[in-house]
């Protein structure tokens, strides 16, 4: 059977996804307070460029994948109006009801659904948006995802992959020493789980770098591919777009 990384944990492949489904499972009811405190409340700055780059227009169609607690969701339904439709995904269901639940509080009732990103339950050519905002580096498959939502995409539609990436040389010191001594023990203050907030830290590491992911989007299809690092390369948005 072959394996895959889980972390820095070697797992067989079938078994990947249950292992991610436990970590979100746990941090699900304090992802968006573990996120201000990860990023320095950058995340949302992040968040904001992705959904400027989007440039949805008033009845577009957009599908946010491990959409998570809602954001780009949220920000995207104001932009596609009542004529357009944002469809919110996650494969996690436990993320997905919290998300599902701020977007009601918030008064926005979307298309919501359990969806594995490497199996769109969805037809080709239907959305001018596709969206995965730190959720492409947990799927077993990258290759095989993100095909699927080149499929589901118009022609001339854009996809948009915003992910923890490699930072530049001069913060990798003092990126490492955050993301292994701090964050796991701010995970276990805050959510009473150190060891799931350590395998985000190490899910990053074991993620592509911005020119293999590029590379990797154009080898799926992708005509056009470019990125753009965000606050030193910590994160990156590759913009994908489909011929």
């Amino acid at each position: 059977m072959s394996t895959t990384h889980f972390g820095f944990t070697s797992v067989d492949e079938s078994e990947k996804a249950r292992h991610v489904r436990g970590v979100f499972d746990s941090v699900a009811p304090k992802y968006d307070i573990m996120n201000d405190l990860m990023s320095a409340g950058l995340h949302r700055a992040w968040k904001a460029y992705t959904v400027l780059v989007a440039n949805l227009k008033e009845g577009d169609k957009a599908l946010d994948i491990a959409g998570g607690t809602g954001d780009l969701a949220m920000a995207f339904s104001k932009k596609v109006g009542k004529s357009g439709q944002v469809v919110h995904t996650d494969i996690n269901e436990a993320m997905l009801s919290t998300g599902r639940n701020r977007l009601l509080d918030a008064g926005i009732v979307l298309p919501t659904l359990v969806c594995d990103a490497e199996k769109l339950p969805f037809p080709d050519k239907h959305f001018n948006v596709v969206s995965v905002a730190f959720g492409l580096r947990n799927m077993t498959h990258k290759d095989v995802a993100l095909a699927e939502m080149q499929r589901v995409l118009k022609p001339g539609g854009k996809l948009l992959v915003l992910e923890f990436s490699k930072v530049a040389p001069p913060l990798e010191k003092v990126y490492d020493w955050y993301s292994f001594k701090v964050l796991p023990r701010l995970g276990k203050m805050i959510a009473g789980d150190d060891a799931s907030y350590r395998y985000l830290a190490e899910s990053i590491r074991m993620h592509p770098g911005q020119k293999e992911l590029k590379t990797l989007m154009h080898k799926v299809g992708f005509g056009h591919v470019d990125y753009h690092n965000l606050t030193g390369g910590i994160a990156a948005l590759h913009v994908g777009i489909k011929c």
